[in-house]
This record gives structure tokens, C-alpha cells and sequence, in this order.
């Protein structure tokens, strides 16, 4: 019985080492989403949501099912971090109305001025409380760094029930194929490759606000797409 305790003890220490290994690049997979977010969300929940996790998978691990234990748990950390911006905000129908409306005026001053209003501007506007539009503008900014088919499947559950999905990803690339190749660019360095909007704007020489104003109308048209 001593053995085994023994035994037992010695697998869950190694195990706790595997986790310590890898936690300096939870950390800097939570920084590089700190970065994608607004400042109401804390970089050390991250940090603790992705460590939390880690060691989870590090006590699962199996050597003889995975090569690599980082391999086998980058996307199962990210995506527990996700589920946690998850947590923080449901968007509910009245939210997406007024994150769609807030969208459109600032698309429109933008236009017309080259540079986003601010939240005064836009509760005069749309005759709203400026600290309610202070907060649909977190919420979307949190919302936006969640996969593109997650916020598609999410946003408009009665017309994308029945896709599945590899095909709503398939769809999305379909439409994203046919757009201008800059939209292209910025959507893909956005989503897959995880830049910021500073680090887009240095790259393709465009301001953030123009970058994020280029990021919502390509939602919005692949949304109508699917619909």
C-alpha cells in the first residue's frame, strides 16, 4: 500500500513539473489576448483560467497517446480562456441591437470624419445613457475576439442550426474569398494569426479605427451572406 501511495506520488509530482514547464507560455498566450481586449478584463484571470487548466491536462496526460504535451494542450488552454470571456458577457438581443447601431453611426462618422466619435457623440445620437453605450462598446470589443463561426453560430441561432460546423468554417472562407484582398488580410491577421489592431495598423500602414471599421462591415457582410 506504502508503494503505491509512493508510486502514486511521484506520478503527480511529475506531472506538477510537466505543468510548471509550460506555464511561462500560458502566460504569454494570455498577454497576447490581454492585448486583443479591453481593460475591464484582468490580464491575472487569464493567467489563473489558462494555469488552472494546464494542470488539469498535465494530471490527463497520457505520453503514449500525445508527442507533445504543449501540442496536445495550446488549444485546450486557449480555449478555456475563451470560455471564460464567454462567461463574462452574454451579448442578449438588445445588446446586439445597440452594438449594431453603435457600429453603423460610427461607420458613417468615420466616413465623414476619419476618425470614430465618442461615446458622448453617440448616446446623443442614438439617445441613449452614455455609460450604456460605454458598455455595448466593451462587450462588443470582448464579443470580437471570439472565433468568427462562434460569434456566427451564436449571434443568429435560428438561421445557422442546421449547418454544421466545418461547413459554417467552409461557408465563411467562401465569402471571405470574395471580398477585397486587403478586408482579407486584416481579417486573417485578426483571427488567425492574433494580432492586435496596432500591430495590423503598423503592417498594412492604416489607422486602428479605420482597421476596425473595415473588421465590423466584413462581419456584417458575411452575416448577410448566410442569411
Amino acid at each position: 500500500m506504502t508503494h503505491s501511495r509512493g508510486y502514486d506520488e511521484q506520478i503527480r509530482h511529475r506531472q506538477d513539473e510537466l505543468a510548471v514547464q509550460y506555464l511561462p507560455a500560458v502566460k504569454a498566450m494570455a498577454y497576447r489576448l490581454k492585448e486583443r481586449l479591453p481593460q475591464s478584463v484582468e490580464f491575472d484571470d487569464l493567467a489563473s483560467i489558462g494555469a488552472e487548466e494546464l494542470i488539469k491536462l498535465a494530471r490527463r496526460y497520457d505520453e503514449g497517446q500525445n508527442d507533445s504535451f504543449w501540442g496536445y494542450a495550446k488549444t485546450r488552454v486557449y480555449g478555456a480562456m475563451l470560455d471564460y470571456l464567454r462567461s463574462l458577457d452574454i451579448v442578449s438581443r438588445a445588446n446586439r441591437r445597440l452594438i449594431k447601431s453603435i457600429d453603423d453611426a460610427i461607420a458613417r462618422y468615420m466616413d465623414e470624419n476619419g476618425v470614430e466619435p465618442d461615446n458622448a457623440y453617440l448616446a446623443d445620437l442614438l439617445g441613449e445613457e452614455e455609460e450604456k453605450i460605454k458598455e455595448a462598446r466593451r462587450v462588443a470589443a470582448i464579443y470580437n475576439v471570439l472565433p468568427l463561426d462562434d460569434q456566427l453560430k451564436d449571434e443568429q441561432k435560428g438561421t445557422l442550426e442546421q449547418i454544421e460546423q466545418e461547413e459554417l468554417v467552409e461557408r465563411i472562407v467562401e465569402i471571405l474569398a470574395t471580398m477585397p484582398e486587403r478586408d482579407q488580410m486584416i481579417m486573417q491577421m485578426y483571427y488567425f494569426e492574433e494580432l492586435t489592431y496596432k500591430e495590423i495598423s503598423d503592417i498594412l500602414d492604416i489607422t486602428p479605427s479605420r482597421i476596425s471599421q473595415v473588421h465590423k462591415r466584413v462581419i456584417t457582410k458575411i452575416r448577410e451572406s448566410l442569411e
